[in-house]
């Protein structure tokens, strides 16, 4: 059996994470011995931390990793290379926020060998029209900067072939803020076997989302810098 570690990010969301664990641990039950659920608590500053803890009993396979905030990339980042560096064979990300569905992993799993990554498309989303623009925006840099046509840059349903996925973050500073956008561009962009499938991708029913589009108007701002960079270490292939 392959061995998956499912990554988590989670800053402030006591009102949404135990429903979370709830929902996607029983993902990981059947799954080889070594399979885990990682939460990666960003610093938060509600009861997160306390709430995950007291999960641990009930939910033995879920592992907890407490660091301090650094928003959510470089938290993406640290369980990516977690999963990694503690043999999984696929690793798959999902956030916290409860807006994808666990429902929908089976599919991508089942077509697991197939591909080194699947990455969800969001048709529509219930996060608001300006998130959409951005992704929108997103995707038009991509095809600037990399010369790679993509649906869905961003989306928080990707399941890697942890081997495709460890070279890749050798080439990405652990503090980046954008890691899955650039993931999505150096699978599309060295013509990885990749596939897009499409998700669901409700409103937030619960807590505050930690990035407003002033945050993100700022560190899309920064990224025609950081995409220039990463442009020529794809190109370098180091």
């Amino acid at each position: 059996m392959d061995k998956l570690i499912i990554i988590v990010p989670a800053y402030n969301e006591k009102e949404n994470i135990e429903e979370l664990v709830r929902q996607w641990h029983p993902i990981v039950e059947d799954k080889e011995e070594g399979s885990r659920l990682v939460v990666i608590n960003d610093g938060s500053t509600d009861d997160t931390l306390k709430i995950l803890e007291s999960l641990k009993e009930k939910y033995p396979r879920l592992g907890v990793i407490d660091k301090k905030n650094g928003g959510h990339g470089p938290a993406v980042y640290c369980g990516y290379k977690y999963a990694v560096d503690n043999g999984a064979d696929y690793v798959f990300h999902t956030d916290s926020d409860l807006q994808t569905d666990p429902a929908e992993f089976k599919d991508f799993w089942d077509k697991r060998e197939d591909y080194d990554a699947i990455f969800g498309f969001r048709r529509s989303r219930g996060d608001g029209f300006g998130r959409a623009v951005v992704e929108k925006v997103v995707c038009i840099l991509l095809k600037l900067f990399f010369g790679v046509s993509v649906p869905d840059a961003n989306a928080p349903f990707r399941l890697y072939k942890a081997e495709s996925l460890k070279g890749y973050l050798e080439m990405i500073e652990p503090d980046y803020a954008l890691p899955n956008i650039i993931l999505t561009a150096f699978y599309k962009y060295n013509k990885n076997k990749i596939t897009f499938m499409p998700i669901s991708f409700e409103a937030r029913k619960c807590g505050k989302q930690s990035m407003n589009l002033k945050k993100i108007f700022r560190v899309g701002v920064k990224s025609l810098t950081d995409f220039r960079h990463y442009r020529k270490v794809i190109r370098n292939g180091n």
